[in-house]
């Protein structure tokens, strides 16, 4: 599917799906969980139906509603899969679901797409042996999936780097189902917003994990626990939320982004903050749940923004970064090269084509901005944020921008392009 991207001027409100970072906690937190746990507004993305299909092949019962999941798990139903598990294009369902397999007893099979065969899991393969289970990568020279991991594995000590949080989530989520306390160490923790969102999980199905000092360095979990079943809310993805609202600070706009909430743990909100430093004319109306975005207003930049925690907004901060006046230099980006692509080249790379003035280091991107784009033909490189982030370099570019490949957008944003028409962007899509 191609979209063509034209200059615009938004008006109107609209609503961000669910977070897919929570809806994926919920679903294989769920399928531990003794009982029936109902999981509302939950993002109804591929990468969500990757984790909720999981939960099935490991022996939960599903039953999808309009706006309610229903899983009903527990340690007496979970079994290894009957055949093996296609996490797709999920990362965070494949290193999950690594956790979940290593608590049970015998063999599982794990693959995805071509992406996440390309992407690492050796670091948790490897602590999954430290913990007395066996995960083995069928082509190790890749250090990726496809994988098979038998367990049952034990209580124990474990250590990571700390660049992907994932590995870390998905231990610490099995956790209570083991025989004997996990303690996990990590060296240098990035992504903590992400932990701390897998803490949230835990604590509301009923398990406590203690986190030393709240450095999110030195976890401690202790086994043999049953998580409670409950009903809980998804609350919307601050990830998505940054795509609409670029869209609004780089073009003539007036936008109303609802049903946003500032107290929860994601990261992302952060991207907020980062845009009223560079002038952003932004209102939080946190009691109703709304982010008022007026645009056309310069903004100036000559900021360092580090993203170590928030990798997912370099896509579409760098958008803003190119329409700001200054250099952005956007730094701790290392981790943001192995995600579904080398996040920092392609921005680099397709920017570029459209008159960006970018450049990159090993774990840095400086943006030269405050230059005209104009429109080209970009790809996603299957990268759902990739796709969004350069349809929202077209609303702002003179002439027409072709982004090819744009249908990944439905990863974690299902109805993106339908969502931005409705508020008076300029798409066509093929």
């Amino acid at each position: 599917m191609i979209v063509i991207s034209k200059p615009c001027k938004l008006s109107g409100e609209l609503s961000v799906p669910g977070s897919k970072s929570h809806t994926i906690r919920a679903v294989l937190t769920a399928a531990m969980t003794e009982g029936t746990s109902v999981i509302r507004n939950p993002l109804t993305s591929d990468d969500a139906k990757s984790a909720l299909k999981a939960a099935a092949d490991f022996g939960a019962e599903v039953l999808e509603e309009d706006g309610v999941w229903k899983v009903t798990g527990g340690p007496g139903r979970l079994h290894t899969p009957d055949n093996y598990i296609d996490a797709g294009n999920s990362g965070t369902t494949t290193y999950f679901v690594m956790g979940v397999a290593s608590v049970l007893d015998g063999y599982t099979f794990i693959t995805g797409d071509e992406q996440i065969r390309r992407r690492p899991a050796i670091e948790m393969a490897e602590q999954i042996n430290a913990l007395g289970g066996e995960a083995v990568l069928f082509h190790p020279e890749t250090k990726s999936p496809p994988l098979y991991i038998r367990g049952p594995r034990h209580g124990g000590k474990c250590r990571f780097e700390g660049k992907n949080s994932q590995y870390v989530s998905g231990i610490l989520l099995s956790a209570p189902l083991v025989d004997g306390d996990t303690e996990v160490f990590i060296d240098r923790p990035f992504e903590k917003p992400y932990l701390q969102l897998t803490l949230d999980w835990m604590k509301r199905f009923g398990v406590d994990c203690e986190n030393e000092g709240g450095r999110y360095d030195h976890f401690l979990v202790k086994g043999n626990q049953s998580y409670k079943a409950c009903d809980a809310t998804v609350p919307a993805d601050w990830s998505g939320v940054a795509f609409p609202l670029m869209a609004g600070l780089v073009t003539g706009s007036e936008i109303v982004i609802s049903g946003v909430d500032f107290e929860d743990s994601q990261g992302d909100k952060a991207v907020v903050d980062y845009m009223l430093g560079m002038g952003a004319d932004l209102t939080k109306d946190q009691a109703g749940r709304r982010l008022f975005v007026r645009g056309g207003k310069k903004l100036v930049s000559g900021v360092t923004i580090n993203l170590q925690d928030t990798p997912d907004a370099l896509p579409a901060l760098s958008v803003a970064a190119a329409f700001a006046e200054g250099d952005t230099t956007f730094t701790g980006l290392a981790h943001v090269r192995v995600k579904e692509t080398d996040r920092v080249a392609v921005m680099q790379e397709e920017l570029s084509k459209m008159g960006a003035d970018i450049e990159i280091g090993p774990d840095y991107m400086v943006v030269h901005g405050g230059k005209p784009l104009h429109g080209a033909t970009v790809e996603s490189h299957g990268d759902h944020r990739i796709a969004m982030a350069m349809t929202v370099a077209g609303m702002m570019a003179k002439g027409e921008t072709v982004v090819r490949g744009a249908e990944c957008a439905s990863v974690s944003f299902p109805g993106f392009y339908e969502k931005m028409l409705g508020i008076g962007a300029d798409l066509e899509i093929r």
